[in-house]
This record gives C-alpha cells, structure tokens and sequence, in this order.
C-alpha cells in the first residue's frame, strides 16, 4: 500500500466508499421490495380456473378481462435483486473510473509542485518560487516552500559572502609572504642545506595557499560573471591541449579530441571548465595513457565527455569528488600540487550555465566524466 501514488489510494478509498454504500443501499432495497412484493400477493383476491392444478399465465389476447383471473408475479423477486446487485457493480465501477480522473485534475497542483521541485538547482533559488494563488489545501504548502527557499539563497549568499572576504583578506599577506620568501631566497643563494629545504617548502605551502584563495576568489565571483558569449568548443579544446602539452608529455600523456560544438555561455568560465577537467585527467592517469574529449549533440543537448585511462574512481566517492577539499587520495593530490577544489569549480561552472556534471563509468581501464548543457545554451 505504501508504494500505491497518492491518486490510486484516493482512487481505491473512493472505489470502497461507493461499493460499500452500493451494498447497503442494494440490502435495503432488496428488503424493501420484497416486502412490498409480498404485499401485492395479498390484495390479489380473483382466482380463475387451472387446468390439472398448474398456473396459468396471463395472456390479454386470450382472456376476457372481465373474466376472473389469477395473476402471477413470475420471478420478480430474483430479477429484482439480480439487477440490484448488476447495478452496484456498475455503479462501483463508474465512480471509481471518474475517481481516478478526477483525483488527478485535483492533484495537478502536487504534480506542478513536485516538477518545481526537481528544476531547483543552487544557482537559480529565487527563480524557483511557485504561485501562491493555488487551492488552499496547497497555499501553506507554497507559501513554506517559497520561504525555505528565500533562507537558503541567504545562507549560500552569506556563504559567498564570507568565503570571498576571507580569501580577499587572506591574498594580501600570502602574496607579500611569497615575495619576501623569494626575495630571500635571491639574496642569500648560499644557505644551509636545511635552510634551502625549509624554504622550498615554505614556498611551496604558499604558492599552494595563494593558488587556493584565488580559486575562492572565482567561486565566490561566479554569479557576476556574465554568460552570453559565443564559444565555439573544438578550437577552445586545441587551445587547452596546446597550454597542457608540456604537462602531458612530462607524463607521456596523448591528448585527443574529437566533435565540435558551438554553446552560450562565459567564454572565460567554459574555459576554466574543461581546463580543470583535463588537467585533472592528466595528473591522475597512468603513464603513457591517453586523455579523450568527445563533443556530441544528444536529444538536443550539447553533451562534452573528458575520458581517461586512469585507475578509476570507487563508485562511493564518485559524487563526492565535486565537493570542496574533498579527494579520493589526498596523498597524491598533495604530490601534484592540488588543493581539492579544481573539480568543485567545475561544478560550480557547470550549475551556473543551467548544466548537470557526473561520473558517467569508471573502471580499472579509466573514467569518463560527462557534462551536459541544456538547449538554451546550445546553438544549432
């Protein structure tokens, strides 16, 4: 019962309710004709002759009216109730057929709702408010709706707010942090062999923190960021692989692509996209793999696949790996100098241009990210 929609339980509630009535309604009757059917028998007063004792049927054409006659009410008593009981079941069944439509008109507005519901994405919370001039069953529900709605485009704007002050304060004393330590390092070549390891790691630790607070800098920034552009993917894609050559040959990585596509969206934020997305395909695949991207028009959505011959991501992390600081090996992420936020930008991007992002397979042999952009942002 639990798995039944809302539309068949009221459907069957009403199928129940009519059938249950029908009965009692088809009992009382039946007792009331009876009754009164047993009560015509005993007004009947003529009596006319039989043959050998056997009832005879009245026939107008072959009797007098003004001759004496027996009449006989030949099964009506089991016509009756049959028919009754033909009724109920047709009557049953009507309301419940009727229920059923009628439930569904009643419960568009649910329907309406719960579609609203799905669109709901972090970037376009004040575009997701439904009308309140609804049924007023459904007002309350809207009204609570639209406010848990407006706390949370507060909540994640305050969290904006507040990351991008913090990195704003924070890329100050790192950049003059890493200008001393460099001019340091310049001025005094010969130092201790502890000396110089302590420094390389000092700025290694602050080009790691100032690369960090520039990439909360651009999330933070994202909403401002205008996406009309025209962006044409396959010479945008060359242009990446041009600037990642040198890291793709360090680990003997072959870039390929294939498809073309042309979108709307901020050429700058595309960009940075499909730059996170390849560059993180290059650092965590195998040597002398292989990095793919695959541009195809799927039922009207401009699709982009970044596939690799990588190790694989564990299906318990594969929706986890687009969360903030979050990685599958924070050992090796530290050795390739990443700070755990690249693919969560790349989220953030993706939600932004009305987009969805996700580990379409991965496996021993590699991982295919795959990222879809609705038609609105798709030009034919």
């Amino acid at each position: 019962m639990k798995k039944l929609s809302l539309q068949l339980r009221i459907t069957l509630m009403t199928v129940l309710l009519i059938g249950a009535t029908c009965v009692f309604m088809n009992v009382l009757i039946g007792y009331s004709g009876r009754h009164y059917m047993d009560s015509i028998g005993s007004y009947i007063t003529g009596y006319g002759d039989t043959d050998g004792g056997e009832t005879e049927y009245f026939d107008p054409e072959q009797k007098k009216l003004d001759e004496e006659l027996t009449i006989v009410v030949h099964g009506a008593q089991e016509s009756f109730i049959a028919t009754n009981w033909y009724i109920t079941a047709a009557v049953t069944i009507l309301g419940g057929v009727l229920a059923y439509f009628l439930s569904g008109h009643a419960l568009k507005p649910l329907r309406t709702f719960t579609s609203q519901m799905e669109k709901v994405q972090l970037n376009n919370l004040t575009d997701m408010k439904i009308s309140e001039d609804v049924l007023p069953e459904f007002r309350q529900f809207s009204r609570s709706f639209n406010q848990m709605l407006e706390r949370l485009d507060e909540g994640f704007t305050a969290q904006r707010q507040f990351t991008g002050n913090a990195a704003h304060e924070l890329r100050t004393p790192l950049s003059l942090m890493q200008a001393q330590l460099e001019l340091f390092s310049a001025e005094h070549p010969e130092v201790l062999p502890e000396t110089a390891d302590f420094l390389r790691l000092l700025r290694e630790q602050t080009e790691r923190m100032t690369q960090m607070t520039k990439t909360l800098l651009e999330m933070s920034d994202l909403k401002t960021v205008s996406c009309t552009d025209r962006i044409e993917l396959a010479p945008m894609v060359e242009e990446i692989f041009a600037d990642l050559v040198p890291l793709a040959d360090r680990n003997g990585i072959i870039l390929e692509s294939t498809g073309e596509g042309v979108m709307i969206g901020s050429d700058t934020l595309i960009y940075r996209m499909l730059f996170n997305l390849t560059e993180n395909s290059i650092r965590y695949n195998r040597p002398n793999g292989t990095v793919r991207i695959v541009i195809t028009d799927e039922k009207n959505r401009l699709v982009i696949r970044v596939a690799d011959t990588g190790c694989g991501i564990p299906e318990k992390y594969r929706e986890s790996i687009f969360q903030p600081f979050f990685r599958v090996d924070k050992s090796r992420s530290r050795e390739n100098g990443g700070v755990g936020l690249g693919l969560s930008l790349v989220w953030e991007i993706v939600a932004l241009h009305g987009g969805e992002i996700r580990v379409e397979e991965s496996s021993e042999k590699g991982t295919t990210v795959a990222v879809k952009f609705p038609t609105d942002m798709k030009i034919k």
